[in-house]
């Protein structure tokens, strides 16, 4: 966030919001998480909190992340699977239900709904990709 901040007219004293400049969503998600890192909390919910950044973004914020909260309890709820592949234990949700549950390696060997979701998901990004090479 700290490279968008830096491009903006007053920098960190820029004012955001109704009477200030407009955020994207994936901004509002970064500055979001930023001020939930601050307080540095020991238990920390991202509520399909990387659903607007791009897959580099999500895989660099994932990564800060992690490494700030490895003494620490992080529960994560994810539309995108790669924004959960880390995750020490999976809980797969359907009406409100636990269907599946494990490593995502684990899921995957039981080829039930998180593997086929995983596998379109990995197809939609590769096709994603490839449009974006041409």
């Amino acid at each position: 966030m700290d490279e968008d901040i830096m491009r903006m007219p007053d920098q960190y004293s820029t004012e955001v919001g109704e009477n200030g400049i407009s955020l994207s969503g994936g901004q509002q998600q970064r500055v979001a998480i930023a001020r939930a890192m601050i307080i540095d909390p020991y238990i920390l919910i991202l509520d399909d909190a990387l659903s607007a950044v791009d897959a580099e973004t999500e895989k660099n914020i994932l990564s800060a992340v992690r490494k700030d909260s490895s003494e620490k309890i992080l529960i994560i709820s994810a539309s995108r699977i790669s924004s959960v592949v880390d995750a020490d234990e999976i809980l797969v949700f359907s009406k409100g239900k636990i269907v599946e549950r494990g490593s995502h390696r684990q899921l995957l060997e039981n080829n039930g709904y998180y593997a086929k979701t995983f596998h379109q998901q990995e197809l939609a990004s590769q096709l994603e990709n490839s449009k974006e090479g041409d």
